[in-house]
């Protein structure tokens, strides 16, 4: 995807193949997680607030983490960590492997 600055609720949602409404769960979830909201509420997402809707999704869904089990690893291992770009990078080559799979 180009390199824009703030992307849609719509675009993030298609890039980790969740649903737009589990983003929003997340987002009342977890206190790190605040995307910008204009004045209609509408959320403009960072490449940050990415990074960290990864690493939700990483630890909910890979890992089988609840969601306070979640807080407490984010807690502990901020997303700045260098693991974290590599983690990015699995997930997202499973994700191209997987959609490889389907279409043979």
């Amino acid at each position: 995807m180009e390199n824009k600055l703030y992307h849609s609720i719509g675009e993030v949602a298609s890039m980790l193949g969740e649903p737009a409404s589990v983003l929003r769960f997340w987002e009342n979830e977890f206190d790190c997680l605040q995307p910008v909201k204009n004045k209609r509420g509408v959320r403009s997402y960072t490449q940050h607030d990415i990074d960290l809707l990864r690493r939700i999704q990483y630890l909910t869904r890979q890992c089988g983490y609840t969601l306070e089990g979640a807080r407490e690893q984010m807690r502990m291992r901020p997303v700045d960590d260098p693991r974290q770009e590599v983690i990015n990078h699995l997930t997202d080559l499973r994700r191209t492997l997987v959609a490889l799979k389907e279409t043979l």
